[in-house]
């Protein structure tokens, strides 16, 4: 929805009523108690739903978003950018966005140019290495963080490191109710003549109900009029995943205590209104939780301000609020102690006044309208001080819109996943798996990636390139069958062929690899054995149906026709390789389907990069390649303007949307490949863009905000799920980002020096 410009604009993000939780209405009091303190300043909503049919918002919600869908954070920042905002509020709690640990927000975060508040609903003092780096990234791009108790400042000072000048400590805002109950207010709720024990809120384990329920014999045998009132709806999710099977067990704990008829359950979620009346109508109030992290809760929040005693466990913000005698603190699953601290309040009237008054005094600076005015104080610093500058607007022809300095190549990884043999397939997180042994893709992979580096006059301090040049080379060399001219693909960790021959694409690969390093190899000694194995290799690609193992190998024989340019079989047989290419794209393509198959599936890019490879033969070609690249381009994008490479999870039929998920380093490393080939073939910096764009992906760039790429080591996970990164690193991802870094590297460094000579060409073999 388009956001019209208006002067004088706060935004707020995160869920809203009509939305069951206390978030959405954290939101909807805040916004309410801003817009009347405001002035002139109009307030706006950015509802994030947490259902796919969202909800029929009120009109102050100007845009709504799923929470899982990862174009919706991007396509939201922007709309947010030309709405005319001066500042965005966002709430934050990790349950209610979506990505490992609500990590969609970061994309949301990183690309508006508002200046960012960000309300802190939950701060972990042990976060778990999801939400630390969520948290992390949170707090670096907010120009102001509000938490609601002083633990939370100190958990961001000792945890995170934040320097506490950027934090404002403004407490959770309450309705201004009157310190006493209307007269009959009990009797309109039915509860005349009864003591009334409530706990509010929608119902879940971690509210500790149980250990409440348990203290009520002890207390009814003490009072025996009093009810304990259990109000609020099961939690959504629970109800979604388990039913009512909480509140029935509840239900039965308390008919099995002989208390049944002492404990009553509203299981609603109660209009602002009711609520309100339900407090008034309250004597104690009751919080057992259980966990002691918790640094916020709005209904202990709205019951200590309408001045009623509370009995609560230790937790984080009863611990502050109920100091100094305010309310009364107990163990953690203790019910005796709940029925004694019950007991004592009802047994003393005067001392359950005390405390009733001490803590609606201390509560009057807390109340919404104050709580409106602190924060428009700490919006003002976010717009006038901003912490955090906006990030650059790009334009769509200049070379400014080329992201930041490359990381520098780090072979630690790859030299931790090569033994004498060659590279390891596989990795267990960060550890090589030998039981899955090597591949013939991976070391001609590796092969290259040493080459390349040379090309690339790349720094990789400590590291003999070379002699790994010479380990990989040697597996391709011990991989080739003789008799079959077939490159073998599997070999197990004692060194044991497992097939006689590899599949077509990984021969292709091979031939790649060979003629790249006969051109490319700094050694003689390998471009000669190089020469050799792409010769022998030639005449088995004539039996190949696979597009892609043409592909890989016609980009093969344009790196070995550089260094032997009159080498005849190799011209015989790029013509061959291309004609079959180009015939299945007059077979397949069509207007609105540009592409050589009626589907995209793995390395979509080799086969346009083909294409343009061979547009001296061929302009043709080089134009077919070039369309169908861009075309390409436009299917692996997401409309927050990420690389989102096919997913391998359904791949894509003609004229249907790609899959998704699981995203593979491999399509990213062939679509910087493709497009560098292209921005040689014609000079125009969208395709400079698209490379760029393509490698962000490894860098965090992504559907989940999440770097695959460890620059620090050099290691790359094996892809995207739909929930995480794949935190596997295996050489086949790892080999992915650092070719196509070390491809950058070297395109950057051909746009400041003459391309280095070609190595003079190797000797003629016999085939």
């Amino acid at each position: 929805m388009k956001l019209f410009s208006h002067p004088g604009r706060i935004a707020f993000l995160g869920n809203y009523v009509p939305c069951c939780c206390g978030i959405a209405t954290f939101t909807h009091h805040l916004w309410t108690a801003v817009s009347g303190v405001a002035g002139n300043a109009e307030c706006i909503v950015v509802a994030v739903n947490d259902r796919e049919d969202g909800y029929s918002y009120p009109p102050e919600v100007k845009l709504s978003f799923d929470k899982r869908d990862v174009d919706g954070y991007v396509a939201a920042a922007h709309a947010l950018n030309r709405s005319g905002a001066d500042v965005l509020c966002v709430q934050h709690e990790f349950g209610i966005y979506g990505g490992p640990a609500g990590g969609h927000l970061v994309s949301l975060l990183r690309e508006t140019r508002l200046p960012v508040v960000t309300t802190l609903h939950t701060v972990l003092e042990s976060p778990n290495e999801a939400q630390r780096k969520v948290m992390d990234a949170l707090l670096r791009r907010s120009d102001r963080v509000v938490v609601m108790a002083g633990k939370g400042l100190a958990i961001l000072r000792e945890v995170y490191g934040v320097d506490e000048t950027l934090v404002d400590v403004i407490p959770h805002g309450i309705p201004d109710m009157p310190p006493k109950a209307p007269p009959g207010i009990k009797e309109r709720l039915g509860l005349e003549g009864r003591t009334v024990l409530l706990t509010l809120g929608l119902l879940g384990p971690g509210k500790g109900i149980e250990h409440a329920i348990r203290a009520m014999p002890a207390i009814v045998a003490r009072h025996p009029g009093v009810v304990y009132l259990i109000l609020g709806a099961t939690h959504p999710h629970l109800l979604a995943r388990e039913g009512e099977t909480y509140r029935t067990s509840l239900e039965h704990l308390a008919r099995d205590l002989g208390v049944g008829r002492h404990v009553l359950f509203h299981n609603r979620f109660v209009s602002h209104g009711e609520l309100q009346e339900f407090i008034m109508a309250s004597d104690v109030y009751l919080t057992p939780y259980l966990n002691e992290a918790q640094i916020t809760s709005g209904a202990l929040a709205y019951v200590f301000g309408a001045g009623k005693a509370v009995v609560s466990t230790g937790y984080w913000h009863a611990a502050e609020l109920l100091a100094e005698g305010r309310g009364c603190l107990v163990p953690f699953r203790d019910p005796e102690a709940i029925a004694t601290a019950v007991n004592g309040l009802l047994d003393d009237p005067a001392t359950m006044a005390s405390m009733s008054r001490a803590a609606y005094e201390y509560s009057r600076a807390q109340i919404w309208p104050e709580v409106g005015r602190r924060y428009l104080g700490v919006f003002k610093r976010a717009r006038d001080c901003r912490r955090v500058p906006p990030p650059p607007v790009l334009s769509a022809t200049s070379r400014t819109v080329r992201p930041g300095k490359l990381p520098q190549i780090n072979l630690t990884h790859v030299l931790r996943m090569t033994d004498g043999t060659g590279i390891l397939q596989h990795a267990i997180y960060n550890v090589p798996n030998f039981r899955e042994g090597y591949c013939v893709d991976d070391n001609a992979r590796a092969f290259l990636l040493c080459n390349l580096i040379e090309v690339a006059a790349a720094p990789h301090p400590g590291v003999d390139t070379e002699s790994l040049a010479s380990r990989y080379l040697g597996f391709m060399a011990d991989a080739f069958d003789l008799p079959s001219g077939r490159f073998r693909n599997f070999m197990s960790h004692s060194r044991h062929w497992l097939e006689s021959r590899g599949s077509e694409d990984s021969h292709g690969r091979s031939m790649w690899a060979a003629g790249h390093g006969a051109c490319h190899s700094p050694n003689p000694g390998h471009r000669r054995l190089c020469a050799e194995l792409f010769q022998r290799g030639t005449a088995a690609v004539e039996s190949f149906t696979s597009p892609r193992s043409w592909a890989f190998a016609l980009i093969g024989v344009t790196d070995y026709l550089k260094a032997d340019p009159a080498h005849k079989e190799s011209l015989a047989a790029r013509e061959v390789w291309l004609a079959r290419l180009r015939q299945r794209w007059d077979d397949a393509s069509e207007d609105s389907w540009p592409w050589f198959e009626d589907h995209l599936t793995y390395e979509n890019a080799r086969l346009c990069q083909a294409m343009i490879r061979c547009r001296d033969l061929e302009p043709a070609a080089g134009e077919i390649g070039l369309r169908s690249l861009r075309w390409l381009a436009t299917q692996q994008r997401s409309s927050a303007g990420n690389f989102r490479p096919v997913g391998t999870h359904g791949y894509a039929k003609a004229h249907q949307t790609p899959a998704i998920f699981d995203q593979q380093p491999v399509e990213a490393q062939a679509m910087v490949a493709a497009s560098l080939d292209a921005y040689d073939a014609t000079g125009d910096d969208f395709w400079w863009r698209e490379a760029r764009r393509a490698f962000d992906w490894f860098l965090g760039r992504n559907d989940h905000s999440a770097a695959l790429a460890e620059p620090a080591t050099g290691g790359c996970r094996d892809g995207l799920h739909p929930d995480r990164p794949n935190e596997n690193q295996g050489a086949e991802s790892t080999l992915a980002f650092q070719i196509s870094l070390a491809e950058l590297i070297a395109a950057e460094h051909r746009q400041h020096h003459d391309p280095p000579p070609h190595h003079e060409s190797p000797a003629h073999l016999p085939a």
